[in-house]
């Protein structure tokens, strides 16, 4: 009897973890909306947070985690410093895009995760220790501009930007590409009327 108890919980689990990776598969291409999601999860987790005036310490690990998660973000997968350059350094060197340690989803999907078990954390009391908050703000900034001053340097040295907006792209638009020469010639038939 306990067995069929125990594959029933276990076939039940297996359906739930199907459904939701489902789900999560359909919500990797909605990059705005997972953002939103989150952007609302930590605004619910900062105002229960406010009205509790405590959970400190679930909130200190709470930073320091998502603080390692944008380093792991903005770092490349490959080190440079120990595996060599990665990007050309000159024209005819062969181009590596710049690949993530912790890629954009597992970003978003670990951030959300962690401000949702913070947030359920936060109805135990065992884990409302009194500490002087002060403290734990004014050291969690420490860590803060010393990591991201070390990872804006390796950046820097490395000549490597995690971003990619902003940075030119062909075959859309004026930018060139194939229909650059199209446009090109469409202006000149504009310009001879």
């Amino acid at each position: 009897m306990e067995q069929g108890d125990g594959s029933k919980a276990a076939q039940l689990q297996a359906q739930f973890n199907r459904k939701f990776q489902h789900y999560l598969d359909k919500s990797v291409p909605h990059i705005k909306e997972r953002w939103g999601a989150f952007a609302v999860v930590v605004l619910i987790y900062l105002l229960r947070f406010s009205f509790l005036h405590g959970y400190y310490i679930v909130t200190y690990g709470l930073g320091i985690y998502n603080l390692n998660l944008v380093i792991g973000f903005l770092s490349p997968q490959v080190d440079p410093a120990t595996e060599g350059p990665t990007l050309p350094t000159k024209g005819n060197e062969e181009f590596k895009p710049f690949v993530r340690r912790l890629p954009e989803f597992k970003f978003w999907y670990r951030s959300i995760r962690s401000f949702v078990i913070a947030f359920f954390m936060t109805f135990v009391p065992i884990f409302d220790v009194p500490v002087f908050w002060p403290i734990l703000l004014m050291y969690w900034f420490m860590l803060f501009f010393m990591t991201m001053k070390q990872q804006i340097r390796h950046m820097i040295k490395h000549r490597y930007v995690p971003f990619s907006f902003g940075k030119k792209q062909y075959g859309k638009g004026k930018g060139g590409g194939a229909g650059s020469s199209a446009d090109a010639a469409s202006a000149g038939l504009k310009d001879d009327k």
